[in-house]
């Protein structure tokens, strides 16, 4: 009988992961699929721990595994999809941003032989201007990337088994997975949807961890950014030459009522110097990434599983 799996990650759920659970388990009821729900749980310091400890002991299609720190929003989801060996594999958020009616949406698509599907956002219930701003760095790392990602979506899907299958022997510690997916190879369809509010709690992404995805987006799937730092630095060199002879020549002809001012200089010592350390920042960052690989650290590191046979 075909069996799919549902991943979802957790951190400080307590008001969402009841309602979610009973709610993926009434809609499998009604496809009349076999299924198993693995949880992952990002080491959760309100209630969401106890209360998945409570669904288990009552449900055994709900499998938990805890893990020993809050590893993220990027690593623990694809831990997550790396566990599970049913024939396709739906990853989905845990605040019903990702509405449970997509489910049969995408068992649908994938019996039609797809291999990638993914929800696509069409509009938001959220901020305007963060959904705008969102768009905007969509189609920024569009353009610059070495090749095309599906915009407005989020990695929330269905996976087939051979997909799941090549992630397994990929060793990336940490994947930025709308990329990754887009790398495969595969023919990715998608599924339009409103997205919805978050049903209760607040969200756990802030300034800081977008700014770990979107950066992570640009160093892993694009190497533009190296080669305009390359222009750049050729053109700044053309230009501080030209600006040298030419002060050189204005010297030597105007020898005695020539004088360079403070002005010029001050101006001239800061841009470069603010060209350089952007510069210089954007470069960590792929020094960064590169670190993160040659230690060979694991995706995450588990405390304990629950429902596993």
């Amino acid at each position: 009988m075909t069996k799919i799996s549902i991943v979802t990650p957790t951190y400080n759920e307590e008001q969402n992961i009841k309602i979610l659970c009973e709610d993926i388990k009434k809609e499998f009821e009604k496809i009349d699929l076999e299924y198993e729900h693995i949880i992952i749980d990002n080491a959760s310091t309100d209630n969401t721990i106890k209360i998945l400890e409570e669904i288990c002991s009552k449900d055994k299609k709900v499998k938990v595994i805890v893990n020993s720190k809050n590893y993220g929003h990027v690593r623990s989801p694809f831990y997550g999809l790396l566990q599970t060996n049913s024939d396709a594999t739906i990853l989905m958020a845990s605040d019903f941003q990702d509405p449970i009616n997509l489910i049969p949406k995408y068992i649908e698509e994938w019996k039609k032989g797809k291999k990638i599907v993914l929800g696509q956002k069409t509009s938001s219930e959220e901020n305007k201007v963060k959904y705008s701003l969102r768009n905007i760095f969509y189609n920024f790392l569009n353009k610059i990337s070495d090749f095309e990602l599906p915009n407005n979506t989020t990695g929330a899907g269905i996976f087939d088994k051979s997909v799941i299958e090549k992630l397994k022997k990929i060793n990336d510690p940490y994947p930025y997975f709308r990329g990754l997916i887009a790398e495969l190879g595969e023919d990715i369809t998608t599924i339009e949807f409103k997205q919805p509010l978050r049903k209760s709690g607040t969200t756990k992404n802030n300034i800081f961890t977008l700014y770990d995805i979107g950066m992570l987006g640009i160093v892993k799937h694009s190497r533009k950014p190296l080669r305009f730092m390359t222009l750049v630095g050729f053109i700044a060199s053309v230009v501080s030459l030209l600006v040298g002879l030419i002060y050189l020549v204005y010297k030597l002809i105007f020898w005695d009522s020539f004088s360079l001012g403070i002005a010029p200089i001050v101006i001239g010592i800061f841009v470069v110097s603010s060209i350089q350390i952007t510069l210089l920042g954007l470069v960590g960052e792929y020094i960064g990434i590169i670190l993160l690989h040659q230690r060979n650290m694991p995706l995450v590191t588990e405390n304990k599983r629950i429902n596993f046979d």
